[in-house]
């Protein structure tokens, strides 16, 4: 065929967007469904931080989902030079929207101008309601185009803009929204704007809810906090500071609290966007505690002078930290249309000017407070200093060898990509040999791990890294630790926790993924942790074998071949398959099972697993209590 200008397309913007939806929602699983969603919401949250809106309400259906506003309603009047009424621009036309002009929005999120476009293309209808000018305005649109016209079909004295849509099951893999996901961020912004109440009606699993905070960031912290034991109420700063005559203001709105714990929770928007990389907003906070810290304790000390020998580090300073991070500003510079990280370079120093301040104001304020944050900070300064040696001498012993554990039996086939290498994690000797048998030499590797790793949630570095179990893990993985990590050294392409179906089973996976959470969650980020689903049943009838990964799954196989005849076993360690059976149900990448485990909710994680790993023993048991009829044990 040649390669002439009749083989060049030229697709116009819906058309773009339904060709490479990629581009434009990162991906067409359910991070994308979601970012849908979030685009809509976005333009609802710009009208609250505008002043404009007080009340937002959205509501789930099972084909749908639908957000209101009562903010100021999308414009309805003719654009002159294209002949169209401004919201069908909106809607069909990339980069159309108000949120280019600082005149009309001062600060705002959804600010690419595709959008609406972009939810309009990858919608199989999408229906818009305005209110304004006394009038209510409707538009309908399939695929991305007009299917009626802008019309006024009544009358109202209120404001405000009502946006229903169906994803299109054509172009997105799922279009079955997650509820418990749209409640946490729901909830989330109205943390963040004290001055919005929102509601959420759940037409699918018949459940309401409605968020007000009044108290906004300090509301905020207490929630994230409230499975940890803090150290002081929290430090709220709020600060204000113009880059320049020719932007707006800068707004920053921090909240911080130390607590008992031994890892820090930073949570950083712009906008309201959960900026979910950081970016030179997080930089500048960081940097702001580091230097506030050690220049409270070096004027303590009678040392103003730059001692370096008895400067914290930024770890230091931040171990136990919660912090929640807002700022608004005008034309907020994303990395992607996915926003999850902040470029503004001018960012970094109001940002860490703001910090720097308000932190050393509250500790010369509040001298008793800020000695038991120096007492903590120092004790994460030996561990570190521990742990440092440990690592030290590790690096001495890797240079006379291969410093690989002894019970990992890894891959034996040569140049085969990390991509397609796979490390499977099983508990005791028992499993291992098993698995060791059953694998595919060329790509999988098998580690054994003897007993249950240290509780990385109650203990600091220094103790986690004597661990054997710990050492076998950082070793065979290849990549290293917290700020040592390196990808380019990750050994393996899929690290799969591999346990039993039991109740020690899932404490080990739990303690496993709070280790990566912690310590390696780039890892998480990246997608490489699995959780492997092995069988709890084997089901034989006659010649034919079945097998169960859930009692739901084995209920239905007794139903399909009758309860007559059957041979059940229940599995309760990988060890009681043989060979072929752990190769065929958990092993086999044609037939086994796996799941992802992805930073969908880092917020929620970290409570979880503070709640379950953690020094507090109430929430814990209150957690049990409530799901105690959830769960299935084997006596």
């Amino acid at each position: 065929m040649d390669y002439n200008s009749d083989t060049i397309l030229i697709l116009d913007g819906i058309e773009a967007i339904r060709k490479r939806p990629g581009m434009y929602i990162g991906d067409t699983g359910s991070r994308g469904l979601h970012q849908l969603f979030f685009e809509v919401l976005e333009n609802s949250i710009d009208e609250v931080m505008g002043g404009f809106c007080s009340n937002i309400e959205v509501i789930l259906r099972d084909d749908s989902i639908t957000v209101k506003d009562d903010g100021r309603g999308i414009p309805v009047d003719i654009k002159k030079e294209f002949g169209k009424s401004a919201l069908e621009l909106v809607f069909t036309k990339l980069h159309s929207g108000g949120k280019f002009d600082n005149n009309i929005y001062k600060v705002a999120g959804g600010l690419h101008g595709v959008g609406l476009s972009c939810v309009n293309a990858l919608s199989e209808w999408l229906v818009v309601r305005v209110k304004k000018n006394n009038k209510i305005y409707e538009m309908r649109f399939e695929a991305g185009h007009p299917v009626t016209p802008l019309q006024i079909v009544g009358e109202t004295d209120e404001t405000g803009t009502e946006i229903s849509f169906k994803p299109d099951s054509l172009i997105l893999e799922n279009i079955a929204f997650d509820s418990d996901y749209i409640v946490k961020r729901l909830r989330q912004l109205a943390f963040l704007n004290n001055n919005v109440k929102i509601l959420f009606i759940d037409e699918v699993n018949n459940k309401k809810f409605k968020f007000y905070y009044e108290h906004g960031l300090k509301d905020y912290i207490d929630y994230l906090n409230e499975n940890k034991t803090p150290i002081h109420p929290p430090i709220l700063i709020n600060n204000k500071e113009r880059i320049d005559e020719s932007n707006g203001d800068v707004e920053v709105y921090i909240a911080i609290q130390y607590t008992d714990s031994y890892s820090e929770s930073i949570y950083s928007f712009a906008n309201n966007i959960f900026t979910s990389e950081g970016g030179t907003h997080v930089t500048g906070f960081r940097s702001g505690v580091t230097k506030a810290i050690n220049d409270y304790f070096k004027n303590k000390q009678n040392d103003p002078g730059n001692n370096n020998e008895n400067s914290f580090s930024g770890d230091d300073v931040r171990e136990g930290i919660t912090a929640i991070i807002n700022i608004k500003l005008p034309n907020p510079v994303f990395e992607g249309q996915t926003k999850n990280k902040l470029m503004n370079t001018g960012i970094k120093s109001i940002v860490e000017t703001a910090t720097y301040s308000g932190l050393e104001k509250f500790l010369e304020e509040n001298p008793n407070v800020a000695e038991q944050i120096l007492t903590k900070i120092e004790g994460a300064r030996k561990a570190r200093e521990a742990a440092q040696r440990s690592r030290d001498i590790a690096r001495k012993k890797s240079s006379f060898g291969s410093v690989l554990p002894g019970k990992l039996a890894d891959c034996s086939g040569k140049g085969v990509d990390k991509e397609f290498r796979e490390l499977f994690i099983v508990e005791g000797d028992s499993a291992g040999g098993s698995a060791k048998q059953a694998r595919d030499k060329n790509f999988q590797a098998i580690l054994p791990l003897k007993g249950k790793i240290i509780n990385v949630e109650k203990n600091r570095i220094d103790k986690i890294l004597k661990n054997d179990e710990i050492q076998a893990l950082i070793a065979a993985i290849g990549c290293g630790i917290g700020n040592d990590l390196d990808l380019d050294k990750l050994r393996y392409g899929k690290i799969i926790i591999t346990t039993d179906a039991d109740v020690d089973g899932a404490h080990i996976r739990t303690l496993l993924l709070t280790f990566f959470f912690r310590y390696m969650t780039p890892l998480i980020q990246e997608g490489r942790i699995y959780s492997a689903m092995p069988p709890l049943y084997k089901i034989t009838h006659g010649k034919k074998e079945y097998y169960a990964y859930t009692d739901d799954m084995f209920k239905q196989i007794v139903e399909k071949t009758g309860d007559k005849d059957l041979k059940v076993q229940r599995y309760k360690g990988l060890g009681e398959m043989n060979p072929e059976q752990l190769w065929q149900t958990t092993i086999n990448p044609e037939s086994r099972t796996l799941m992802k485990i992805n930073m969908a909710d880092a917020e929620e994680a970290d409570k979880i697993f503070t709640m379950l790993m953690g020094e507090k023993v109430e929430p814990r048991r209150e957690f049990i209590q409530r799901n105690a009829d959830k769960v299935n044990l084997d006596i």
